[in-house]
């Protein structure tokens, strides 16, 4: 007979419980250093805010009314709210949004206002687009289109054009990548923009910028990633760039589109206008304080680090004839998946016999020289390779691209 799991004498001592969270913090930092394939900021500490993780704090309901009761941090939410509509030069009368769980929920509310928008529109994304983007159409009950990508994960414009010129009678949802997956491909907004004017037909553009939105935003003039009545929403992750220890994330959209999908008061004392209804609060801290303690200029600085990081890489990479790439604006680097006894080591993202790690803000170059150690040491044994010739970008000449099957043959060799 099985234990009861309710008897007295199954509860755990205390100080068991204490030692076995002790070993998963411990063995939590101890892989930190090598898991550089998955884009997590680890550079800003949070540890001061610890206290107030001993309470809940539940943002239910709309950022913009208050619930009864004190256990929540709505005047946070807000103010992380505004900086990120002006970092996306969003209308300071025209602005809605609200902190989501991550950048999955941010995409599914998008497409969820699309919907009520455009009730027979029809989706497209691209094939290098997030993995959450066809579970969000399934779940909504939508259309999609996938559009082919170049070799460098960036929409294929031309196939897009196509296709809405061929679906003419429906309304066009167009979401665009900004930090594909694998080579943290940017859509380039300002032409899809173009291809929906041409086509002149009613649509609602989309930004999934997870992980580049932000660094591209502080970049920028303002011309690519403006919330005006061009890009109708964006989403973006907050544990990616601003390293937050739990995951979250940010949606911003006009509230002219926001007040088509109604408000609902209930017995709350707010109204029911996010998909998650009842909200954690601390992300709102957390956010609140990456922001008031960087500041704008802390935070281009970090992002300006991280792409010299990525450069170096590139170079450091290369140096050892291990052929490295990287978009211009990226973090990311990707390369020919490395042999066995170094991605035992190190944690990097892999499909298709291509790696790449990223250089988020709290990698450092001794990391990326040890990487790059480890690397030469297991295939210095094997003979000397030679190089294939690669293809360039189409959008700019400073960095060779090894096509797929310039990588396949790096590592068959």
């Amino acid at each position: 007979m099985s234990p009861d799991p309710f008897r007295d004498d199954s509860v755990t001592d205390p100080e068991d419980l204490l030692a076995e969270l002790a070993a998963v913090g411990a063995a939590a930092a101890a892989g930190r250093a090598t898991r550089v394939g998955f884009p997590v900021a680890t550079d800003i500490d949070y540890s001061p805010l610890a206290p107030l993780f001993a309470g809940l704090l539940n943002n239910i309901g709309d950022p913009w009314t208050d619930p009864a009761g004190t256990n929540h941090t709505k005047q946070y939410e807000r103010e992380v709210l505004d900086w990120f509509g002006d970092l996306f030069r969003a209308p300071a009368t025209d602005r809605w949004g609200y902190l989501t769980s991550g950048g999955t929920e941010g995409n599914l509310y998008a497409l969820y206002l699309a919907r009520a928008r455009f009730p027979k529109g029809l989706v497209y994304y691209s094939a290098d687009a997030h993995y959450s983007l066809p579970k969000c159409v399934d779940i909504l009950g939508m259309d999609a289109v996938v559009i082919r990508t170049d070799e460098r994960g960036e929409m294929d414009y031309d196939d897009l054009a196509r296709m809405i010129d061929q679906h003419r009678d429906r309304p066009a949802i167009v979401v665009a990548t900004c930090g594909t997956t694998m080579t943290e491909a940017a859509d380039d907004v300002p032409r899809i923009r173009r291809i929906l004017a041409r086509a002149a037909v009613r649509h609602h553009l989309h930004v999934d910028g997870a992980l580049a939105g932000v660094p591209l935003a502080l970049a920028d003039d303002g011309s690519t990633l403006r919330l005006d009545t061009t890009i109708d929403s964006v989403s973006i992750s907050g544990y990616k760039f601003l390293g937050t220890p739990v995951p979250c994330g940010v949606v911003l959209t006009r509230r002219t589109l926001q007040q088509q999908l109604g408000q609902t008061p209930n017995y709350t004392a707010t109204v029911d206008t996010t998909i998650s209804g009842s909200r954690s609060g601390h992300p709102a801290l957390l956010l609140w304080y990456a922001i008031r303690s960087l500041g704008h200029a802390g935070m281009r600085e970090r992002a300006d680090r991280a792409r010299e990081l990525a450069a170096y890489t590139v170079d450091r990479l290369n140096e050892v004839d291990w052929p490295a790439w990287r978009h211009e604006h990226a973090f990311t680097v990707v390369f020919p998946t490395p042999p066995a006894e170094v991605t035992a080591k190190w944690v990097l993202a892999s499909s298709d016999g291509r790696s790449h790690l990223i250089c988020m803000p709290g990698v450092t170059k001794e990391g990326i020289d040890a990487f790059v150690a480890d690397l030469a040491a297991a295939v210095a044994p094997r003979a000397h390779r030679r190089r294939a010739p690669v293809p360039r970008s189409r959008r700019t000449a400073e960095t060779p691209v090894p096509a797929e099957a310039a990588l396949s043959a790096q590592v068959a060799s």
